[in-house]
């Protein structure tokens, strides 16, 4: 029998998509980098994005239709546990709602060439980069031309001595556009949505997972099964920006990006 092509051709694709979705994550190596927080391009009144994941589950994470506000049927059963009034239940409930991460546009100083990425943390990061913010003596870290570059020290589980890595920042003193480079501009302008890197599932696929999990001798005999097939959040897809050409000055560029 001859060799589908077609499908060596998409199993290719779908590869290289989910290789380009990863290359647009970023996660800090253990030691010091520094980065500066952009405007987001999608949002450009808030460059915070908050999303929603079932972590570890069925060993996957999987991000919850919570982050789009839209019914969780995972969370929805731990929701019914809670209500029983048993202890046990309760907990386990407790451990099928979503974990919230934030993810904010970055560039990373030294790294500018490879455009925007999306660094993602917890709750005390996140609380910690909007305390600068709010705090007047700073302002708006993420403004393009008087903003500042974040100094983010990282330690790997391995050497703090807990079961957990360790994530600490610091916002630099001074204040610095972005960059003057208008390779590095045009890039700014070029961003991917936050959502379109993780794949979204509907209801009915999110209630297949659930049943999996609670049922996995079931779910085993069914793996001869296609796995439930995962969509793009937004698949109306993202416009490019139009690129920067023939500025002054760093300040006129963005304003032609994000004031447009």
């Amino acid at each position: 029998m001859a060799i589908n092509l077609d499908a060596i051709k998409q199993k290719l694709n779908s590869l290289q998509n989910v290789t380009q979705k990863q290359n647009n994550l970023w996660k800090p190596e253990p030691g010091t980098q520094v980065v500066r927080i952009v405007p987001y391009q999608h949002n450009r009144e808030n460059p915070f994005i908050e999303l929603y994941f079932h972590y570890n589950f069925g060993g996957k994470s999987v991000l919850s239709p919570m982050s789009f506000g839209r019914p969780d049927p995972i969370m929805e059963f731990g929701d019914k546990l809670k209500s029983t009034g048993n202890s046990d239940d309760w907990k386990a409930g407790k451990k099928l709602e979503p974990t919230m991460r934030c993810y904010v546009p970055i560039i990373v100083r030294g790294k500018e060439s490879e455009g925007v990425k999306f660094w993602g943390f917890g709750k005390s990061v996140y609380q910690e980069l909007l305390g600068f913010i709010s705090d007047p003596d700073y302002g708006d870290i993420t403004d393009p031309v008087a903003g500042r570059d974040v100094s983010v020290e990282f330690k790997a589980a391995d050497s703090t001595g807990k079961s957990y890595p360790e994530t600490s920042i610091r916002v630099k003193p001074y204040q610095t556009p972005v960059t003057s480079d208008k390779s590095v501009l045009e890039k700014l302008g070029n961003q991917p949505k936050a959502t379109d890197i993780f794949k979204e599932y509907s209801y009915d696929e999110m209630t297949k997972l659930l049943h999996n999990w609670l049922d996995p001798e079931n779910a085993a005999e069914e793996s001869a099964t296609a796995a439930p097939k995962a969509v793009n959040a937004n698949q109306a897809g993202i416009a490019d920006a139009a690129p920067v050409a023939k500025v002054d000055d760093v300040a006129s560029a963005f304003d032609n990006l994000f004031n447009q």
